[in-house]
This record gives structure tokens, C-alpha cells and sequence, in this order.
């Protein structure tokens, strides 16, 4: 096989197997958050039940207009996966996702609900807390491999995370936020101890609340592939400790969520910026310096 049909094949294997990798890692997350917590909890595949219960239910919109943002949400989401597992531009992928969750947000405002309004204003500040840090990321994987190109990163001998520890840590700080886990799941949750009941999902109900969490595991497996583009490299084998550190990192990110109760929306601010300016800014300014 070519190298392009190898990249349009792992692109539609994103469309077709990241729900499935997401609903089985939303499972397990569930099953160790339970034992963490001494309990059973559920079997691991009842997200895909959720998800069937949901698909099951009569559509019921408050705002007819919603169902088109959310659909084009979830495009975007997709085709920000596509963009990245087809090996294209890492930047235009980041780009790409920002303009999906603006569409998540007018769908959540469209409807005028109070819970929803301030999930959306929280959303709003998330989107504050963590792009710099994103777009840090795009550009210390140009400084270290001198392309914004996925496929020519995985090309790479040496693994990025030699070069990019501090982005590294900074971006795998911000997965909390985007994974919408404790400390920083303001906006919404899925555990039931939210104060702005579903925040910015109160008013997506049925087929609608379907489709957003299904976009929601779509950018997942982007977000986490992205932890990947850390570790990979033109050796095979990098694959195998590739796949150990995405699940390292997501088991990291189920034990945050376990032992640490919600902050406010200043503290998530300040916390996420001093982790962008002191370990994204401290790596960026040693590459510029390296790269002179």
C-alpha cells in the first residue's frame, strides 16, 4: 500500500472505531472510578446501552435550530479527527476543534435556559483556560520537528516528548479540562454532582444528548492521539509504548477526577495559565533557543 492510501485508511478507521475505543475507555473509566470509590459499578458497556436508551427516546426540542448546531458540532469534531489521522496539518486540526466547540456553545445558548446560559459562559472561560496551551502545543511540535505535518512528526527518530516535556505536561494539565473531569468540569459533567444540573447539555435531550456525547468520544481518541504524537516514531515499536502512555495518561486523568473536588472558574483560569507561561513558555523559550 501507498503511503496515502495507509493514511485515508487509519483516517476512516477513526470515523468508523473511535466511538467504539471511547464508549469501551468511558466504560472503563466508570468501572475504576467505582472501585476507587468502593463500589462495584456498572459493566463496562453501558455507555453503549446509554447511548441506545437515548437513540430509543421521541426527539423533543425546545429550538429546532439546535439539532443543526449540534449536527454541525460533530462534523467539525469528526472532521478534526479525519484532518489528524489522515497525517495533515497539526495546527489546522486545533483550529478546526475550536470552531466545532463554538457551535457546542450556540447550541447550549440557543435555547435561553438559565443552567444552560451559565454552562455556556463557563464553557466560554474554559475555552480561555486552555487554548494558549493548545496552540503552544501546535507550535512546539513545528520547533521540534520543523513541520506542523502529523505525518512527517511520526516520522521522526527521536520521539517529540524528548524535546517537549514542558509542553507535554502542560497539555496533558488541560486534558482535564477537556475531558470535562474534576477539578475543572464547570460546564458540565457526567457524574450527577454538577450544581448547573448538565450545563451546557441540560436542554439536549434524546437523540440530541446522543450525538453529543458520541462527538464527545470522537474527540477524545483526537485528543488523546494527539498524547501519542508525543511518543511515536518511524520505529514499529514505538507504537507498543505509544499505546502505554495514552492509557498512563487517561488512567492519570481517572484519578485526578477521583480525588479532587470542583474549583471555581478564576482558580481554573490562574492555574491553567501558570502551567501554559512556566512549563509551555520554559520548553518554547530553550527550543528558540536551541533552533538559533
Amino acid at each position: 500500500m501507498t503511503d496515502l492510501q495507509i493514511r485515508i485508511l487509519v483516517a476512516v478507521c477513526y470515523v468508523v472505531l473511535a466511538p467504539f475505543i471511547a464508549g469501551l475507555l468511558d466504560g472503563f473509566d466508570r468501572k475504576i472510578s467505582a472501585r476507587m470509590q468502593g463500589r462495584k459499578g456498572p459493566s463496562i458497556f453501558q455507555p453503549f446501552y446509554d447511548i441506545k436508551k437515548l437513540f430509543g427516546k421521541q426527539f423533543l426540542s425546545a429550538y429546532r435550530l439546535q439539532l443543526v448546531l449540534v449536527l454541525t458540532y460533530m462534523i467539525l469534531v469528526v472532521m478534526t479527527g479525519v484532518l489528524f489521522y489522515a497525517g495533515l496539518d497539526l495546527l489546522l486540526c486545533f483550529f478546526s476543534l475550536s470552531t466545532a466547540v463554538m457551535f457546542l456553545i450556540l447550541a447550549s445558548s440557543a435555547t435561553h435556559s438559565p443552567f444552560s446560559s451559565q454552562g455556556t459562559h463557563r464553557e466560554m472561560m474554559q475555552m480561555m483556560a486552555y487554548e494558549p496551551m493548545v496552540l503552544l502545543t501546535a507550535v512546539g511540535f513545528y520547533l521540534a520537528c520543523d513541520t506542523f505535518s502529523v505525518n512527517e512528526i511520526i516520522k521522526s527518530d527521536i520521539p517529540a516528548i524528548c524535546y517537549l516535556p514542558g509542553f507535554f505536561v502542560g497539555f496533558v494539565f488541560i486534558l482535564t479540562i477537556k475531558f470535562r473531569k474534576s477539578p475543572f468540569d464547570l460546564s458540565t459533567s457526567h457524574h450527577a454532582h454538577q450544581e448547573v444540573v448538565k450545563g451546557v447539555t441540560t436542554e439536549m435531550v434524546g437523540k440530541e444528548y446522543a450525538m453529543t456525547t458520541i462527538t464527545e468520544w470522537y474527540e477524545v481518541v483526537f485528543l488523546l492521539g494527539v498524547v501519542g504524537l508525543f511518543f511515536i516514531t518511524s520505529n514499529p515499536w514505538s507504537i507498543l509504548w505509544t499505546v502505554a502512555a495514552i492509557l498512563a495518561v487517561y488512567f492519570l486523568e481517572i484519578l485526578i477526577d477521583n480525588v479532587s473536588a470542583r474549583v471555581k472558574w478564576q482558580l481554573m483560569l490562574k492555574l491553567a495559565w501558570s502551567v501554559t507561561i512556566i512549563a509551555g513558555g520554559l520548553n518554547l523559550f530553550i527550543l528558540t533557543l536551541i533552533n538559533r
